[in-house]
């Protein structure tokens, strides 16, 4: 049976309605079918995968150049280091930082940028160059004043 555009229209109507009145019905049968056929459905992604390396490759490296990406691959890196604290207001600050908060250089790149943070609490410093980062002459400075 062929449907008309008209019928198509409704039909998806009726479903778009049906899965929004239904959300936790749907949830629960999608987890118990992903149970199910685990199996059936690694080996069908694993196929895909294979199938598809060159687009999947492509859609990769188009994400990875996206800003998206950076501020993920940044927060994680700082994740890592064990800096704590609103990751989205310090990479708010650390994005629209365009000099050194010691000795006032201008960032010419992200590489010259720095989010100091306390090595022992992980709280955060200050957002340094690559210098004042790497000697801590700043710290001891301040520590005299």
């Amino acid at each position: 049976m062929v449907l008309t555009e008209e019928q198509k229209a409704r039909k998806n109507e009726y479903n778009k309605e049906y899965r929004q009145k239904n959300k936790e019905k749907q949830k629960e049968y999608m987890k118990e079918y992903r149970q199910k056929n685990k199996q059936k459905m690694e080996e069908r992604e694993k196929e895909y995968r294979q199938k598809n390396k060159e687009k999947i490759a492509e859609k990769k490296k188009e994400y990875h150049q996206t800003e998206k990406s950076k501020k993920e691959k940044r927060i994680t890196h700082w994740k890592e280091r064990g800096v704590v604290g609103d990751y989205e207001e310090l990479y708010d600050k650390y994005i629209n930082t365009d000099k050194c908060e010691i000795c006032k250089s201008v960032f010419t790149n992200t590489f010259d940028r720095c989010l100091d943070h306390d090595h022992d609490t992980g709280e955060f410093r200050n957002i340094l160059c690559r210098g004042c980062n790497s000697f801590d002459n700043w710290k001891k400075t301040k520590i005299k004043d």
